[in-house]
């Protein structure tokens, strides 16, 4: 029987609690830090094995990864799929498929990490639309979607769907709380308006 995704998660440290500053610069009291799934080729199969299996009726020619967070499960799910894995890249600050082609009309399945909002996969979408290709939606391992700020690319499977509040920075309690460290953990440059609120 298979695993919760969120249990190998945890025994991977992929799935950390504390104090953290986000991307956005909000602040939450939870943390994903998918790299760290990646370190074991064995669990990440065992998290996309159930992905895998809810995209197989979708017929997808194409699994596509943007860069950095999404190539490995890209690869992961082609893989286990039998499909073509390629990755998006930026060159200039633009998302591009600068290593890879798409051919037109190619059914074309996104695969992120982590999907919050869902805005950075559109850059993606772009990519692919601008190559002649079928954007079908988003796989992702962890889908943070609220209600009231739901993906504007439908999410087709996730392994995982984790209701994580975040706060603004003036309104978080755990700055209040006063007892752990705020910690910023992404990738992402912090937008010059989140760095002035700090």
């Amino acid at each position: 029987m298979a695993r919760p995704a969120l249990e190998v998660l945890k025994e991977c440290e992929a799935f950390l609690e504390g104090h953290f500053l986000l991307s956005s610069g909000r602040h939450s009291g939870a943390y994903c830090q998918m790299a760290f799934l990646q370190q074991y080729p064995a669990k990440c199969a065992e998290v996309m094995a159930p992905v895998a299996e809810a995209l197989r009726a979708c017929e997808a020619d194409v699994i596509v990864g943007p860069a950095m967070g999404g190539i490995v499960y890209a690869y992961e799910l082609g893989r286990q799929l039998g499909k073509r894995a390629i990755f998006t890249e930026r060159v200039d600050n633009v998302m591009t498929l600068k290593r890879f082609a798409i051919r037109p009309g190619e059914r074309c399945i996104i695969a992120e990490d982590v999907v919050t909002t869902g805005i950075s996969s559109l850059e993606t979408k772009k990519a692919i639309e601008d190559a002649g290709g079928v954007c079908l939606g988003i796989c992702c391992v962890v889908d943070r979607t609220r209600p009231e700020a739901p993906s504007p690319i439908p999410i087709l499977a996730s392994a995982v769907k984790l209701d994580l509040p975040n706060y603004p920075a003036e309104d978080c309690p755990l700055c209040r709380e006063g007892g752990l460290p705020l910690v910023h953990l992404g990738s992402r440059k912090m937008r010059q308006q989140a760095k002035q609120t700090l």
